[in-house]
């Protein structure tokens, strides 16, 4: 069985999510001591080697790898966050576990977008790196996070007080540095955090065995047993745009399930990039063994009149998503037709995009032909079958 891409949905209503192992319970959270650091190499001259926490300084401990995108955009940020704040007693100290050869081979090129190096634009903070993993270990395993970059504020007593992205540290260290954190607050919004994705993690495993009733079942549970109103409101919203998509896939799909979908689409009048999005919510519907029936139809009409308001390539796209909606109903012709539509467009704007859409016209012509191929084995068998009945008699 395909594994349903439950996410698919989810992702109109919630942020895209790092969901963590359920059997790691943290060891490290919010209001814990912070771990002491023992890291192997400092990269610039003036770095001051941290190995533990003094009392009423501020340290930000923040992970990375020279391989990580978003850690190298955030650098030119913890630069400016540690020049703001060096004469407030903040101390920025960056990690990676790689080696101190890869490490430098990366100081000594140009940063993206600018004349000055790695190295130059790394200067203005504590720039490490820890290759026997142990800080990450310490950090990162303890306190359940599998994505960087990942920081940590260590506040003035030494505990950690927040865990998030570098791009959100500016709020959260302010208000650490001018004793007006409320550390308990946050602890719980992570907590309910964590839950959420547990969640609709479950959620997820449940639906990707095909077992919907079960995990209808299992959401309704958890939005009758918490208190928590804000994860109610949450788990609600969940529930109400993924129980459609559970009814198409068991096959008990109702009219209410249909007019949410339709009036979805509604919504998404003279916005192409949300219709684009529903019309791939119902397609996964379709590759999951779910019947939509006559709301196949009807979105393609609906693409095909939005396509005229986007740009080449996403016409491309468009165009890729009507050939297979109309190939899951087998309307071969009609699906042949929007392919070779993409492959001429795809031709002034992409190669990849060419290439995609050749492949798929070149499918979608094999499957016509197969099809047309066992419908003419079908007439002569029945031919066959008409030819060899006995005659007509008068009685």
């Amino acid at each position: 069985m395909k594994r349903i891409a439950l996410f698919a949905v989810c992702c109109a209503v919630v942020a895209a999510l790092t969901l963590r192992p359920a059997e790691a319970e943290p060891s490290l959270g919010i209001g814990s001591d912070a771990p002491a650091l023992d890291i192997e190499h400092y990269f610039h001259e003036d770095d001051t080697r941290v190995t533990e926490f003094k009392d009423g300084k501020v340290y930000v401990v923040e992970f990375w790898a020279t391989w990580c995108g978003p850690c190298i955009a955030s650098m030119p940020h913890l630069a400016e966050l540690q020049t703001k704040h060096r004469n407030d007693g903040v101390q920025i100290i960056s990690v990676s576990d790689e080696t101190v050869d890869e490490v430098e081979a990366l100081l000594a090129k140009p940063y993206p977008g600018q004349k000055a190096s790695f190295a130059e634009v790394t200067a203005a903070y504590t720039l490490t790196t820890d290759p026997d993993g142990s800080t990450q270990r310490d950090y990162m395993e303890a306190a359940g996070q599998n994505g960087i970059p990942t920081s940590f504020i260590v506040g003035k007593t030494g505990v950690i007080e927040w865990i998030g992205h570098p791009g959100e540290l500016d709020e959260p260290l302010a208000a650490v540095l001018d004793d007006s954190w409320d550390r308990e607050a946050f602890k719980a919004d992570m907590e309910r955090e964590q839950k959420f994705q547990e969640i609709l993690q479950g959620l997820d495993q449940l639906a990707g065995r095909g077992r919907f009733e079960d995990a209808s079942t299992m959401l309704a549970d958890q939005i009758a047993q918490t208190s928590d109103a804000e994860l109610k409101e949450r788990l609600t919203t969940v529930q109400r745009v993924v129980q459609p998509q559970f009814n198409f896939m068991a096959g008990k799909a109702t009219e209410a399930d249909f007019a949410f979908y339709r009036e979805e689409r509604k919504a998404t009048q003279g916005n192409p990039q949300a219709l684009f999005r529903h019309a791939m919510t119902l397609y996964n519907i379709v590759q999951n063994g779910g019947k939509i029936g006559p709301l196949g139809a009807e979105v393609i009409e609906a693409l095909t009149v939005e396509m005229e308001n986007v740009e080449d390539d996403g016409k491309v796209a468009i165009l890729e998503l009507i050939a297979r909606l109309h190939a899951a109903d087998q309307r071969w012709d009609e699906a042949i037709k929007a392919a070779e539509q993409g492959v001429e467009l795809a031709d002034g704007v992409s190669r990849s995009q060419k290439q995609r859409m050749s492949l798929l016209l070149d499918d979608l012509k094999s499957n016509a032909d197969q099809k047309s191929a066992g419908d003419a084995k079908d007439d002569a068998q029945d031919d066959a079958q008409g030819d060899s009945e006995p005659p007509a008699t008068d009685e």
